[in-house]
Formats: structure tokens, sequence, C-alpha cells
């Protein structure tokens, strides 16, 4: 009923950006919190930043300060801007979103978009 799609993944250079995007379609719906998820080859899945409804913000302490997590919720988009990138942010990221359905407004669902890869290497 609802697919996430995410965009923006490649090859970065050690120091450098990259902005990663996830549009939420579908059926009728309302996102109230969004996600970005990462993880790397032999390692657990790790929570990178969450985002509300009102714009409230959460980091990991490992990227606090180098990545920002905003919404578009007109357009049902998330981005997450990624600087001073370092070869310990390679990791597939995955979006995520809690959302209820117009049909059922009180029963939270849970959708995952494909994941996209980001390689950091010079």
């Amino acid at each position: 009923q609802v697919q996430l799609v995410e965009s923006g993944g490649g090859l970065v250079q050690p120091g450098g950006s990259q902005e990663l995007a996830c549009v939420a379609s579908g059926s009728t719906f309302t996102i109230f919190t969004m996600a970005w998820y990462r993880q790397a080859p032999e390692k657990p899945r790790e929570l990178v930043a969450t985002i509300t409804s009102g714009g409230v913000t959460n980091y990991a302490d490992s990227v606090k300060g180098r990545f920002t997590i905003s919404r578009d919720n007109t357009k049902n988009a998330m981005y997450l801007q990624m600087n001073d990138l370092s070869p310990d942010d390679t990791a597939v990221y995955y979006c995520n979103a809690r959302l209820v359905f117009e049909s059922s407004y009180y029963k939270l669902y849970d959708y995952w978009g494909q994941g996209t890869q980001v390689t950091v290497s010079s």
C-alpha cells in the first residue's frame, strides 16, 4: 500500500558531502516519525537519525554535528544531508516511516525503503 524509495547514494570521497532522499507514495496516509537507518557489512543495523511530524530531530552520536535530517510533509519526503563523510559512514542507508492510513487512523504501520548504498572511499 505504501512504497518508500531512497535515492542519492553512491561513491563519495572522504570529507565530502552527499544528500539522500526518501519519497513515500501509495494509499492515503499520514506519516508520524521518519528515520534513517544504516547497516554496514558484518555490523548490526544502527539508527542514524529520526524526525517527527513536527520537525523534532534526534541523531546518533556518531553522526551528530555532521548529518542533518529534514522532511517535507507536503511532498511526503525526507532527506539526509551528510557532511564531512568518512569511510566509517559506508553502509546501506534505509528510509523508515511510521504512519497511519486514512481508513484506520489509530493503527500504526512501519514501512521501509529498499536501501541505497553509500560508499565513502578515495
